[in-house]
């Protein structure tokens, strides 16, 4: 490893427990600002959903941790991490990022502003993280018993949000595009509340209930409700599991639609759903 690579990785680790301290939940990163451990299920023949009960690394945000001991094994076990990814959604702070990228055609931050406007709420004084590209993360602190999902330009065109299973890249990380830096005057601070209204258009709509087909019969209804029941995270494992199960048992193309309406009840979108269960048809050796 390159001299650089080993001081960026100290400096990483550094950062990483100084957000430790704050009581933040960190995993190292690599430059590619993904999770710097691989799953230790990648070659498993069927893998089966783990996050991290299986007791090793590399269970990516599953691996998230404010403990310094377990933050160094972390590191240790990835020597070419270069920057560390910040938990959002857990306790203390049950973390909410504001991704205001910057993306040709877009204006984020106007973007934002309307929507205050719109719906009387400001962004009180908090952490701002500025990233490579001259994007903003706003750092925004949730109620305990409130689960904002992850989600990619459902709030306005260039503003995508990080919550429960996702992540924020921490300020110090170095990536292939550059270092992620606290904005002058943020970093002492704690992450603000997140303004009532705001977190009401961060949350999704209640799910309906969506009916099994009569012929697919109460296999098929259980299919669905193992879909409906997902967590962030899940979705999309519970549904390629139950997709393929669907066509192993014959009933695959009559359980689509009610697949494709369950999965989206989750917040997964349609497109994402209907590529999932093609893959789980082809997999399962049938025509999707």
């Amino acid at each position: 490893m390159a001299t650089t690579d080993r001081q960026a990785t100290t400096l990483a680790l550094a950062h990483a427990l100084s957000a430790a301290e704050r009581g933040l939940a960190v995993i190292p990163l690599s430059r590619t600002k993904l999770p710097a451990l691989r799953s230790p299920h990648r070659d498993d023949p069927a893998p089966s959903p783990c996050h991290g009960e299986c007791g090793r690394p590399g269970h990516g945000v599953y691996d998230a941790s404010s403990d310094p001991a377990r933050i160094r094994e972390l590191f240790a076990a990835a020597p070419w991490a270069t920057g560390y990814g910040i938990a959002c959604g857990l306790p203390p702070h049950h973390l909410i990022g504001i991704d205001l990228d910057v993306k040709t055609g877009t204006d984020s931050s106007a973007a934002l502003r309307e929507l205050a406007l719109r719906h009387l709420f400001t962004i009180p004084p908090t952490v701002v993280v500025v990233t490579p590209s001259g994007g903003r993360h706003l750092w925004l602190s949730g109620p305990p018993d409130v689960v904002v999902p992850n989600s990619a330009g459902r709030l306005a065109p260039g503003i995508d949000i990080r919550g429960a299973g996702g992540y924020l890249v921490g300020p110090g990380s170095r990536t292939g595009q550059g270092v992620y830096a606290a904005a002058p005057g943020t970093a002492h601070l704690a992450p603000a509340p997140c303004p009532r209204s705001l977190l009401r258009l961060l949350l999704p709509p209640p799910r309906a209930h969506h009916p099994t087909p009569p012929a697919t019969g109460g296999h098929g209804q259980g299919l669905v409700q193992f879909v409906l029941a997902a967590h962030q995270g899940q979705r999309n494992t519970r549904l390629f599991w139950a997709a393929c199960r669907a066509y192993e048992d014959g009933i695959g193309p009559a359980l689509v639609d009610a697949l494709v309406e369950a999965a989206r009840g989750t917040g997964l979108a349609e497109r994402e759903a209907r590529a999932t269960i093609a893959s789980a048809a082809r997999l399962t050796g049938h025509r999707p």
